[in-house]
């Protein structure tokens, strides 16, 4: 059977059109220039000053940074063999965890110094405080909750995108009801319901990405008060401020 004339020239018209952009998934506010010497391992912003920690051994530290302009404004290090990863802030400290070492690092907010060392089991990547717990990964698809003054495990839940487990969490920053998270080794941050363990949302922010040779996306720090963000990645020369768009961050 023929179709008839006025689906031929639907069909016609449709096939003609441009296709529409894709909204944004990232807008770009600001661009805050960054030590290149920084591997960021973990973000976060509190009462106007931005607390940076870094990786790498013989390199790792714990910065405070003036978020306008990016200059550190304190810096201490950490013991040359220690390996720092994720930062959390405490009302008046700091937590700071390590990659393989086993400790974590509780530090005067004012002055970096350091307070007291705790011991876990495994490995630390990422850390934030949702005002109850603190959240923690370990580079896999689990996220561990513990006490924010003993450090004791509470409990774990299994962070799952589409039905399958989601690995390779790094840093983590909570906000509210939900913690965002880095996925190492690709452009992506996700949002994550500590409930139920499921991915609520998927932002990729390739376009923020450097030119050239330069290492992971990595480092996310609310804006209190906002619905923005602080972004950046190990060594790069920029830290975004950014508004997620078009998956219910407008």
């Amino acid at each position: 059977m023929r179709s008839p004339v006025w689906l031929v020239v639907v069909a016609v018209l449709a096939a003609c059109s441009p296709p529409q952009e894709a909204k944004p998934q990232v807008e770009v506010l600001q661009k805050i220039p960054h030590d290149t010497s920084a591997f960021t391992q973990g973000l976060e912003l509190v009462d106007g000053v931005l607390y940076e920690g870094t990786g790498l051994e013989g390199e790792s530290t714990m910065r405070a940074l003036d978020p306008s302009t990016g200059n550190v404004q304190k810096k201490v290090d950490l013991p040359p063999d220690f390996f720092g990863e994720g930062i959390t802030v405490v009302g008046d400290t700091i937590w700071q965890i390590t990659w393989q070492n086993g400790v974590a690092i509780e530090r005067d907010r004012k002055t970096l110094d350091e307070l007291r060392r705790v011991s876990y089991e495994g490995e630390g990547w990422g850390i934030c405080d949702d005002g109850r717990r603190l959240v923690m990964s370990d580079g896999s698809a689990k996220l561990t909750f513990r006490d924010p003054k003993t450090f004791a495990e509470t409990g774990s839940v299994q962070v799952t995108r589409d039905g399958k487990p989601l690995t390779q969490l790094n840093e983590l920053e909570c906000v509210g009801d939900e913690v965002w998270s880095n996925v190492w080794k690709t452009d992506e941050i996700v949002r994550i319901d500590p409930a139920t363990g499921q991915v609520t949302n998927t932002y990729d922010l390739s376009s923020l990405k450097p030119s050239g040779d330069v290492d992971v996306l990595n480092g996310i720090a609310h804006v209190p008060g906002t619905n923005e963000f602080l972004v950046t990645g190990k060594n790069w020369p920029t830290i975004f401020r950014v508004r997620f768009t078009g998956m219910g961050q407008d």
